[in-house]
């Protein structure tokens, strides 16, 4: 027995020792919060942090300040800015191998990378050395760490350093997260166009009349359901969809609204602005307030920046503030290529052409390099197998549609000047809402805008005989923007915003049904005099207003007595009529509810859905969502349009009541376990904790309940939803509110690794400035 104590603590020891050395070396990659280090900068630079590791940098130049900024991003979240460069360059299977190349191969056929290059040397000269500046920073912040970020350790990998065509990539990630970039969403749409008469193609894709919001007051009329025949192919498909989801709403987008000073007491503008993009740890965003001066003249600005850029993406500068959503619009075409008989040419204006081809090498741990050919077109890259008869025109490949002219939103002093700037901005195209501090507010479009003439703009398109084309970029005076409406108010969440020209300038690019843009319009209009804790109420709203009507077709046409009774239903019944107007983490009505409309309209559509499965594509890559369409023909019930595997409408009806309440009853054990927060728990998790034994839970967010969920201000699911929330007033910054998931580090050990996550998941404020000073570093010239 002895023997086996003296192993035992032997072993003890071992497992201690080695915890320790892990702690130590773990601690050993910590920032650097306190003291002063020398850095190539050419006067003092101050970061100061407070209890949540908000960043406040103070410096004597703007070059000076994007160093410090780098070096901050790097200490803190240089993992994070790695994935986003290798994301959008194809580059992730270096790092994680054969599991990541076939992301890899669909990224590649962009070449981000050569782009990014071309972007830098394109670039401003005073913006070329900000970007170096920023780029010093980061290397600087990455060497001055004791050891690598952990991830590295995990990983068997080092860190390669970041040069300035990396930021580029940062900002095409974005591109890839907010804009489609394999054309599946005009491929569908021209599928359905081929196979449907136009008739019933316009009836089933067409915007919504009874959710419509635009800021432009423009209305669109239900395109009525047409007197011919439902087509054969939609009700009677021979083959069964296994995944018959729909596109249902654009949750990848944000909202923003804002309002004048005529509907705030003391006439100062407010601006909103949430964000809604996948949730990780760490999260998208780092909190900055950045200082400086410039020809004696001093310049601040505070909010979210986009570690891997230089720039505060969304924020306020004491003159302006201003926000983001994502715009929805159309910003690329899909072109049916007129290929010879052997494939190797395709015909163009210009008579016939041959393909030309890059080297794309792909280094893949733990294994040889793979060397693939990417195929291009004049217009764009020829799409993967098989869709490689089609070519991709999007605004990310061009030169227009990437640069740092954000920037200069940080010394713009009012509306009417930044609404001038947009233009000029090279990011994916957003909604830009401003307010300045004279209570003015304002909306346009930010980023390139193509001028194209192009016969659909929903479907591929042959460009072969020069008809279709694209002719350039708008100039400023083109763009559709809003200026001081009478309403006092402006908003945008991700739906059609304006009509007429306009809607035909910027086309469709999967706009948002509207029901969450409409309840944020209303919403504002409800209250005659805003401040920042009204607003912030408007985005926590998870009223299920858009259910409402799906509620009483339950109650008064599905849920029959004797139905009820057959299927002992009683409990379903009570949970619908008592307890389904929100989307609450208590629900169970709410949860049922859901569940009944998503299967309704998968059993109605799911011969449409099998026909895209056929032709591999999915419902989810439709551009419109089906709740228009399927209201009125549920309205209707007409017998032609009712699916072959039903013998009436109610009978549909009822089983998507059956089957959706059984799925809920598999997954949960039953009804009075399927409440919301059950179903919408939070799954924010480090995109390694699953490698690390025993101990990776410890890198992720607890998971918790959450309210809200599509088509209502609250947009929130398990991995995506507001990733930052912010209210702010321009010249009142000290009043406004600004929180982001997890926290501003992405180091476990640090304070701030989960410093604003309580606050976020239980809906508190935090102020948008910074609070009392906790830590401070500072950076030194080198002698």
């Amino acid at each position: 027995m002895l023997w086996f104590k003296r192993i035992s603590i032997a072993l003890l020891m071992l497992i201690l020792l080695v915890a320790g050395f892990l702690y130590f070396a773990l601690h050993s990659t910590l920032p650097a919060y306190e003291g002063e280090l020398p850095a190539d900068v050419r006067q003092q630079v101050e970061i100061s942090r407070d209890a949540q590791g908000y960043a406040s940098i103070k410096g004597q130049n703007r070059n000076d300040v994007a160093y410090a900024l780098g070096f901050v991003h790097a200490q803190e979240r240089f993992f994070q800015m790695d994935l986003l460069r290798r994301n959008a360059a194809g580059e992730l299977s270096e790092l994680f191998g054969e599991m990541a190349l076939d992301l890899d191969k669909k990224r590649r056929i962009h070449r981000f990378r050569a782009k990014a290059q071309r972007g830098f040397a394109k670039l401003p000269t005073d913006q070329k050395q900000l970007l170096q500046s920023y780029t010093a920073g980061v290397n600087a912040g990455l060497a001055e760490l004791g050891w690598p970020p952990f991830e590295y350790a995990l990983l068997a990998q080092t860190p390669r350093d970041w040069v300035e065509a990396d930021s580029f990539l940062a900002l095409y990630s974005m591109y890839l997260d907010l804009q489609g970039s394999e054309g599946k969403d005009e491929l569908a749409m021209g599928l359905m166009q081929q196979k449907l008469p136009q008739d019933w193609y316009d009836f089933l894709f067409q915007h919504s009349p009874d959710w419509q919001a635009a800021m432009d007051n423009s209305k669109v009329n239900l395109i009525p359901m047409p007197k011919s025949t439902y087509p054969a192919l939609l009700a009677g498909q021979k083959t069964a969809c296994t995944d018959c989801a729909l596109h249902d709403s654009a949750d990848i987008g944000s909202n923003n609204f804002a309002v004048s000073g005529k509907r705030t007491k003391d006439g100062r503008a407010i601006l909103a602005d949430d964000m809604h993009l996948g949730i990780r740890v760490p999260g998208t965003w780092f909190k900055a307030q950045l200082k400086w001066t410039e020809n004696d003249q001093s310049f601040e600005v505070a909010g979210v920046s986009l570690p891997g850029t230089p720039a505060i993406v969304a924020g306020s500068n004491g003159h302006i503030a201003w926000g983001f959503t994502n715009s929805t619009a159309d910003w690329s075409d899909v072109i049916a290529l007129k290929l010879d008989q052997k494939g190797e040419s395709y015909q163009t204006a210009d008579g016939w052409q041959e393909f030309s081809y890059q080297n794309e090498v792909f280094k893949v741990k733990g294994q040889p390099d793979e060397l693939v050919l990417q195929k291009e077109s004049i217009w764009g890259p020829v799409l993967s197998p098989p869709f490689q008869n089609y070519a991709y025109r999007w605004v990310a490949h061009d030169v227009e549609g990437a640069n740092f002219n954000l920037l200069t939103l940080e010394k713009s002093q009012g509306v009417r000047e930044t609404l001038k700037l947009a233009a000029s901005a090279g990011v994916p195209t957003q909604n830009l809402l401003v307010a300045d501090k004279d209570g003015a507010i304002g909306w346009t479009l930010i980023g390139a805008l193509p001028e194209r003439k192009v016969q659909h703009m929903d479907a591929p398109q042959d460009w072969s005989n020069g008809q279709n084309h694209w002719t350039g970029y708008l100039s400023q005076n083109r763009y559709p923007q809003i200026y001081q409406p009478q309403s006092g108010q402006l908003w945008t969440a991700n739906s059609r915003m304006v009509g007429g020209k306009d809607l035909a300038l910027i086309g469709n690019g999967g706009y948002d049904l509207g029901a969450r843009g409409l309840q944020i319009r209303d919403a504002l209009t409800a209250t005659a005099q805003h401040n920042e804790q009204s607003l912030h109420d408007i985005q926590l709203d998870h009223r299920a207003l858009m259910l409402a009507r799906w509620q009483q077709l339950l109650l008064d046409t599905v849920l029959t007595k004797d139905f009820v009774a057959e299927h002992h239903l009683e409990s379903y019944l009570d949970y619908v009529m008592k307890d389904a107007s929100h989307a609450s983490i208590g629900s169970v009505g709410y949860s049922l509810l859901r569940a009944f409309r998503a299967k309704t309209l998968e059993l109605t559509f799911s011969p449409l859905t099998a026909l895209l499965e056929e032709n591999n594509l999915s419902g989810r890559d439709l551009k419109f969502s089906m709740e228009t369409a399927g209201w009125e023909m549920l309205q209707q019930q007409r017998t032609d349009t009712l699916p072959a595997a039903f013998s009436s409408w109610r009978a549909l009806l009822q089983q998507a009541v059956l089957q959706s309440k059984q799925k809920l009853e598999t997954d949960y054990g039953s009804l009075a376990n399927a409440s919301w927060g059950t179903i919408n728990q939070s799954a924010i998790v480090h995109p390694l904790s699953a490698a690390v034994p025993f101990f990776g839970d410890w890198l992720n967010m607890p998971a918790m309940p959450m309210n809200g969920d599509s088509h209502m201000p609250r947009v929130q699911h398990k991995v995506h939803g507001q990733s930052q929330r912010m209210v702010v007033s321009p010249g009142k910054e000290a009043e406004g509110i600004l929180v982001i998931p997890a926290g501003q580090s992405g180091h476990p050990l640090s304070p701030f690794y989960d410093a604003d996550h309580d606050f976020w998941l239980k809906e508190q404020p935090l102020s948008f400035l910074p609070g009392e000073q906790k830590y401070l570093l500072k950076l030194q010239p080198k002698a």
